[in-house]
């Protein structure tokens, strides 16, 4: 057991608790070092431990450590900190109702040839993501070891057909980039939950990929507690360091609200674009939109201000796990894709695009709607003036009306004067008074 407050800043509570609680089993963890992630394995190794992952990305290594051994590692020089493994799960809140729900975009982009990573419980082959042709271009699988495209859960399937379905068997459920391409990574289980090394290894192989693959955006569509702010935070940091590779990257807030202060990582990254739900109402209006009442609030630890948008996210129509087959699900897990799908949309329009100039235009045209900023963010997605907004920062619309159109005040006319001069009140009162 872990004696010293010294050594106890080292180490997280989760851990430190079941040390205290006599645990002789080997604990699943992640740990940063000041050293290479080289040294570390050694030292892991050494003290009779098994590496399960080397993450340079963010310079740690998650393994399973003896209990009795914890002391002897946080000790060490090398050792920055000793992070729990973390249970994640997908950000999906039940659906009530079945509806259709079109996302067909009318900008003229369709996202081609841009890469999508989608971070999740894997892709099944769909119809609209291999016919006429399989853009399903990359998968690689942290849970099983499979090497060809599935999902025994079809959340990441749902998340893919939002950003990326082309509507091959309907096309009423079209997605937001219909010709961009998939890298599934699978990295959540058939129960939609996983373990934050795996997601580790998943972001860190994505970016040891981009260039292969075209990837530019990453998808995120779940979350766990985040109980420290995000610099200690495992996810957080990675998904940061993916940003300062090259990509955007986009995270679901979670769906623990209403209550403040329940944003879920990675999204409490100051980095990635953390999207919240939106209510649209069935309506193509933005007027009666409002934020889900499930949607997380900020802000996240630290005081960081999230969500930074919101998107529609109820009952949303899309891919099942079967191959001509459609589902209705719920949750920031499904407004986060949309999100996701506008990046590349942006990327088709203008490769050079970096990361925080992506973040910048999806978040700077975002439309106000019901509620606060810890609630909606800027407010809710708006693909066309994401898209009319030129290199310059001004705004030139393509048509006329968007097609969700923020709704207008209406101006009150001047009455017009019926008297050629002004005539002051106290003046005529008098006047009468005389007369």
């Amino acid at each position: 057991m872990i004696q010293s407050k010294k050594l106890a800043r080292y180490v997280h509570p989760k851990i430190l608790s079941r040390l205290a609680a006599g645990t002789k089993e080997y604990l699943s963890v992640i740990i940063y070092s000041n050293d290479t992630c080289e040294s570390l394995q050694k030292c892991i190794l050494d003290a009779g431990g098994e590496v399960k992952y080397s993450i340079p990305l963010i310079n740690a290594v998650a393994a399973k450590i003896p209990a009795k051994r914890i002391n002897e590692i946080a000790s060490h020089h090398m050792i920055q900190y000793i992070n729990d493994d973390s249970k994640v799960f997908k950000c999906m809140n039940i659906a009530s109702t079945c509806i259709a729900h079109s996302m067909a975009n009318e900008t003229g982009y369709t996202g081609k040839g841009v890469g999508i990573a989608i971070l999740d419980t894997g892709v099944y082959p769909h119809d609209d993501l291999t016919k006429p042709t399989n853009r399903i271009v990359a998968f690689k699988d942290f849970v099983n070891d499979r090497t060809e495209p599935y999902d025994d859960d079809g959340h990441g399937t749902h998340v893919a057909g939002i950003a990326t379905g082309n509507g091959y068997v309907n096309q009423k459920y079209k997605g937001i980039a219909p010709e961009a391409n998939i890298i599934g990574v699978k990295v959540l289980d058939e129960t939609g939950s996983g373990n934050t090394s795996d997601i580790l290894a998943g972001i860190q192989w994505v970016v040891d990929n981009k260039e292969k693959y075209n990837i530019k955006v990453l998808n995120m569509s779940f979350g766990s507690p985040a109980d420290k702010v995000y610099h200690q935070d495992p996810l957080a940091k990675a998904a940061s360091a993916a940003v300062n590779s090259g990509l955007t990257v986009v995270a679901a807030a979670g769906n623990n609200g209403p209550n403040r202060g329940t944003i879920t990582s990675p999204g409490n990254s100051p980095s990635v674009i953390t999207v919240g739900a939106a209510d649209d109402n069935r309506t193509t209006s933005y007027e009666d939109d409002f934020v889900a009442e499930f949607s997380s609030r900020g802000p996240a630890p630290g005081g960081v201000a999230k969500p930074n948008i919101v998107a529609p996210g109820v009952d949303i129509m899309s891919l099942a796990n079967k191959s001509a087959s459609y589902t209705s699900q719920s949750g920031t897990s499904m407004a986060t894709p949309m999100v996701a799908g506008a990046a590349a949309l942006l990327y088709e329009r203008n490769p050079n695009l970096s990361p925080s100039e992506v973040r910048s235009r999806i978040i700077r045209t975002a439309i106000p709607i019901q509620g606060n900023r810890f609630a909606q963010g800027a407010g809710i997605l708006n693909i066309q003036g994401m898209i009319d907004l030129d290199d310059a920062g001004a705004q030139h619309p393509r048509s006329p009306v968007p097609r969700r159109p923020a709704p207008a005040k209406p101006i009150r006319p001047n009455t017009p004067n019926r008297f050629p001069f002004a005539i002051d009140p106290v003046l005529l009162f008098f006047l009468l008074f005389f007369l």
